[in-house]
């Protein structure tokens, strides 16, 4: 059975996540939509990252078992015209062996999130960032951010309803950075507990914003009580910016 690695980028905003849901579209079912629309099979997208409701991917993984061999290039493009009315596009199909999982083989995920750190209402940026007016301190929340990286105990930064066996994970990066009115986060780990990046940042601009400290957000980390997290970030402007996978042998 021939299995398949597609590369995706979509607009969250229309969806109630990647996962399917009876609750209304997901990206997982819109995808699959267009493979029956174009291959006629009932065919199942595992994706890299469940990314939740509003939030957007700039590259997301997923992997599909097909019964019958595709040209890889004719396959995304084939797709891509069944996508059409979504905000979904296939930046890559590729043939992947039996043993690639978009999910399990993933070595490192990769996200962004955006904050418009301005006055004024978002134009172009409606939907896709955090509009923050009040002057953040790019520096301050990097120089918090130091204390999360690592292997720790997240369970402050980890939803009541995260599904996880265990809030310990290990934080490779989390860079904060300003470019002009956007405050830039990135962070990248194996894997992530849900609404963990979401509640970092939250608690990062807590620092930025002056209403606590990096002490608190150090403090916050050891308690490992989820009373202790700062706010959430909205979902609007997370992105799965990319996901890593180790090179064939």
């Amino acid at each position: 059975m021939p299995r398949f690695k597609l590369t995706l980028e979509y607009d969250g905003a229309p969806f109630v996540g990647w996962q399917r849901q009876e609750n209304g579209l997901s990206v997982q079912e819109a995808l699959e939509g267009a493979i029956f629309a174009m291959t006629g099979e009932r065919a199942t997208a595992h994706g890299a990252g469940r990314t939740d409701a509003g939030v957007h991917a700039l590259g997301q993984v997923a992997h599909v078992d097909l019964m019958r061999e595709w040209d890889a290039f004719r396959l995304g493009e084939g797709l891509n015209a069944h996508l059409v009315a979504y905000p979904i596009a296939i930046l890559a199909a590729e043939a992947a062996g039996a043993d690639f999982d978009a999910r399990h083989s993933a070595c490192a995920r990769h996200y962004l999130y955006r904050i418009v750190n301005r006055r004024a209402p978002l134009t172009l940026d409606l939907g896709r960032a955090w509009r923050f007016k009040p002057r953040l301190d790019a520096e301050a929340m990097h120089e918090a951010a130091r204390a999360l990286l690592g292997r720790h105990d997240f369970s402050t930064f980890r939803d009541a309803q995260c599904q996880a066996k265990s809030p310990i994970r290990t934080l490779d990066r989390l860079d904060v950075r300003r470019h002009g009115d956007e405050v830039l986060f990135e962070t990248s780990a194996l894997s992530f507990l849900h609404r963990q990046v979401r509640s970092m940042v939250g608690s990062l601009v807590d620092v930025g914003s002056g209403r606590s400290s990096s002490a608190d957000l150090k403090a916050a980390l050891i308690a490992a009580d989820r009373s202790r997290c700062g706010q959430v970030a909205p979902a609007c402007g997370l992105y799965l910016a990319r996901v890593d996978y180790s090179p064939l042998p």
